[in-house]
């Protein structure tokens, strides 16, 4: 799954054109290195968003084309 596309579908960025802009402007890292919104995910790859004041690092965990509301948290884990 396309990253801009794993972003959205797991909310943890609201919207895809977002997300994309995101990867785009080299604010999103995966596994140490800046992404493009073309990036293949996979389960294990490590995610550093930089938005606002606050980075989130996140760990992949599962990869589904959609998700509710209450399973997107389900689809990575929150490290440090």
């Amino acid at each position: 799954m396309r990253l801009d596309k794993y972003l959205k579908v797991s909310r943890i960025i609201k919207r895809r054109t977002v997300a994309n802009e995101a990867c785009d402007a080299g604010r999103v890292i995966v596994n140490g290195k800046p992404a493009r919104a073309s990036y293949d995910v996979k389960v294990g790859d490590v995610l550093e968003i930089v938005l606002g004041t606050k980075p989130i690092k996140a760990e992949v965990i599962s990869i589904n084309e959609y998700a509710k509301k209450e399973d997107a948290p389900l689809m990575y884990k929150i490290l440090e």
